[in-house]
């Protein structure tokens, strides 16, 4: 059994965090007794997100000690976890910013979210929220783990691991969309059930739970190995779980006879390079140097769909009144049983517990997990958790043109934290230039001189 802990919950007054994350953690076994300290600067957030809590603790017979705080630094004291959801907001809005100011440029970003210039801004304004935290968790809980939701991943995770004492890992479900692409082209030859009406991988809201049933039905079937960047992971293997068969030709065969208006980006760049991309169109779009061509229109080719902002800001709307539903004692949590953590869970149950748990994916600094990439770089690949640590697992070298790829994100990510933690103009510009969407010097710096006048109260270590 794993000894009690402190597990404080940064933007816990997220609605899809709060129902999934928390719920997790409350009903573990090994977690009973432990402290949980909720924070969220959203007073009417965290209150809901509080009352729910001692619901949950209540009549799931957790035996927790909860509190609820506006700031930070009140909850770190003796924390062994630190769960961080954090987003400078309103997310959707300064999302549709962040792509529309390019455009105003004449650079078209196929997704702006979390590379491009759109990962620049994205990143610059959530670092320096993720840097307060780790800097008092520096004096409050230097022990402690950081556990990162935060996006852009390898940005927020880089400046955690470069430029702070706190251990640090981040975690993401997006290799789940390498499950559901392989399930749509192998799933009837192990027997599964594949539900008809599969259009994409993106993040439609009719599409998700398609998604879902095909991942759940594959987990148990096949394993993936997957590494390279957080959204940007490319598949080694795939074997079949019962048999230790190599399923890969099978899987190439297969991929081939599927519908060509499939992720038709993804099939593109699996044939040129010989390795299947695990995250679909849409995130696999935002690192690519060939989505961006004014005179070839490639996103209209290959149908890359922007994000719906404010289709899913409505929908967090509705999320946070169900969680107030719950909260009050009005809907039932019953469906709270098979919530899922996205792996912090198992991070905790295994770190406190001295487990051992081989987890899917997670971003940690490389250690020589991928031979080459930089060293001290985030790279994504499984890891094993145990009562030392997550410990990555070395997967081998990447095909040369695909890890040329992610060497020039990789630089492209350390400017963009060195520029947000230092205020560099300098570095700022040098990471636009380097990104693929950016085909002009002049472009370039017009995009940053306007993000940083639009987005000077998220970014006043720019103006000082």
């Amino acid at each position: 059994m794993t000894l009690p802990t402190k597990i404080a919950v940064i933007g816990a007054g997220s609605a899809s965090f709060g129902e999934n994350t928390l719920a997790a953690l409350m009903r573990s076994q090994k977690l009973r007794g432990s402290t949980l300290a909720l924070v969220d600067h959203n007073r009417k957030t965290l209150d809901i997100v509080h009352r729910l809590a001692q619901r949950l603790n209540r009549e799931w017979s957790a035996q927790m000690s909860i509190t609820a705080h506006p700031h930070h630094a009140e909850a770190l004291d003796g924390a062994g976890f630190v769960v961080s959801a954090i987003e400078v907001g309103p997310r959707e809005k300064l999302w549709k910013s962040d792509y529309e100011i390019p455009l105003k440029h004449g650079v078209h970003q196929p997704y702006a979210e979390n590379g491009g210039p759109g990962g620049f801004a994205h990143a610059a304004r959530n670092i320096g929220p993720v840097m307060a935290i780790v800097r008092d968790m520096e004096q409050a809980c230097p022990d402690a783990w950081f556990i990162n939701f935060t996006n852009p991943m390898i940005r927020i995770c880089d400046a955690v691991n470069r430029h702070s004492r706190i251990r640090a890992v981040g975690l993401c479900h997006q290799v789940f969309i390498g499950y559901c692409m392989v399930g749509v082209a192998i799933g009837a030859d192990l027997g599964a059930e594949i539900p008809a009406g599969i259009t994409g991988m993106n993040s439609d809201i009719r599409q998700i739970p398609l998604q879902h049933q095909v991942i759940r039905q594959m987990l148990p079937l096949v394993e993936i190995r997957a590494a390279g960047l957080n959204h940007f992971t490319w598949i080694l293997s795939i074997r079949d779980r019962r048999t230790g068969d190599d399923l890969y030709p099978l899987f190439r065969r297969r991929w081939a006879e599927t519908d060509p208006a499939l992720e038709p980006l993804t099939r593109r760049v699996f044939d040129a390079l010989g390795i299947f991309p695990v995250p679909g169109d849409t995130h696999l779009c935002e690192y690519l140097p060939w989505l961006s061509n004014p005179l070839t229109l490639p996103w209209e080719k290959f149908g890359i769909r922007l994000y719906d902002w404010e289709l899913w800001a409505a929908v967090r709307n509705l999320q946070l009144d169900a969680l107030e539903q719950m909260a009050n004692g009005a809907a039932t949590i019953d469906h709270l049983q098979e919530s899922d953590s996205e792996g912090a869970l198992e991070m905790i149950e295994n770190i406190a517990g001295a487990g051992t748990h081989y987890h899917l994916a997670a971003n940690c600094p490389n250690q020589g997990q991928i031979p080459n990439l930089p060293l001290g770089a985030t790279v994504e690949t499984p890891v094993v958790v145990d009562g030392a640590g997550v410990h990555p697992v070395h997967t081998g070298p990447l095909p040369e043109p695909v890890a040329e790829l992610c060497r020039r994100e990789l630089t492209a990510t350390q400017l963009c934290v060195d520029s947000a933690i230092e205020g560099n103009r300098q570095k700022a510009l040098q990471c636009l230039l380097l990104d693929p969407v950016i085909t002009d010097m002049d472009d370039a710096q017009r995009i940053l001189d306007e993000y940083l006048v639009t987005y000077r109260p998220y970014l006043p270590q720019f103006w000082t």
